[in-house]
């Protein structure tokens, strides 16, 4: 870390960072937690590479970019581990579908939609990378975008686990939740593309794409139908009230007095109204 805030030269910070996230997937728990102690205290930018430049010559300043956008990357990993209480590189978030699975199904709609915008967060990332897409050919940068590769790809299934999850629920969820589920499934397939370029087709995965749009059409639908019955309670709901309302104001108007006269009207006898019948 101190020789990361120490260096001017990108591709030094490139190789720390590079460390870094090699200890986020593969090292101990003792140095994973250390690493994790900084978000607390420095929050979405605890790495402190957002203001990172080097201009002294062209490929520089593009390297100098791709540090800026890798740390992003890091600290995101590390945020969405917090939020879900594992770290995302350990072997129970790679492993054991089943257990993910029950986990998933013992949260809370408001729990689940959280996590699965947090992850969403994580690919929109991800996909914020430079356009200088040539530099793959540089070593570093291919081994920085590889590591980020097999990010998505866990988050990737993460995603899907929750959207499989509040499928199955989407009886139950309100339109203020379809809603949010809608408008998280809408942005992870904006990056779609974005991510096909980036991996070279390497996490193309068109099954996935196809299920989140079938998901995405039966939200639709489900919101659609429950707006529909919202509407119709309110109409009814309305309807009854104007009904009281009318019906209030009619016994107010026929209602008898003690001596068969009427209250709200010309005073007519009974045996006068009973020749008009």
């Amino acid at each position: 870390m101190d020789r990361l805030q120490g260096t001017k030269n990108p591709s030094v910070a490139l190789k720390c960072l590079f460390t870094i996230h090699s200890i986020i997937k593969k090292g101990p728990f003792i140095l994973k937690d250390q690493l994790s102690f900084y978000p607390s205290f420095g929050g979405r930018n605890f790495l402190n590479m957002s203001k990172f430049r080097q201009d002294s010559d062209p490929e520089r300043w593009e390297l100098a970019s791709w540090v800026r956008w890798y740390a992003t990357v890091i600290e995101q990993n590390f945020i969405v581990s917090r939020f879900l209480g594992h770290y995302l590189n350990s072997s129970c978030s790679s492993n054991n579908s089943k257990d993910d699975e029950d986990k998933a199904s013992a949260l809370l709609n408001k729990d689940l939609l959280g996590e699965l915008d947090v992850l969403v967060d994580f690919v929109e990332v991800i996909c914020e990378a430079p356009d200088s897409l040539h530099l793959q050919l540089n070593n570093l940068v291919y081994a920085v975008i590889r590591y980020a590769g097999e990010d998505y790809r866990i988050v990737q299934r993460e995603i899907l686990i929750r959207v499989v999850e509040l499928k199955d629920r989407m009886a139950s969820l309100s339109c203020n939740e379809l809603t949010q589920l809608l408008g998280s499934l809408k942005r992870f397939e904006d990056c779609k593309e974005r991510l096909r370029l980036l991996f070279v087709n390497r996490a193309r995965n068109d099954a996935l794409w196809e299920f989140i749009c079938g998901a995405k059409l039966k939200i639709m639908e489900m919101g659609k139908l429950k707006s529909l019955v919202k509407m119709e309670r309110t109409d009814g709901s309305g309807e009854l009230t104007r009904f009281r309302e009318r019906f209030g104001e009619l016994r107010q108007l026929v209602r008898l007095n003690t001596s068969g006269g009427w209250f709200g009207m010309d005073r007519v006898p009974a045996s006068t109204m009973s020749t008009m019948l």
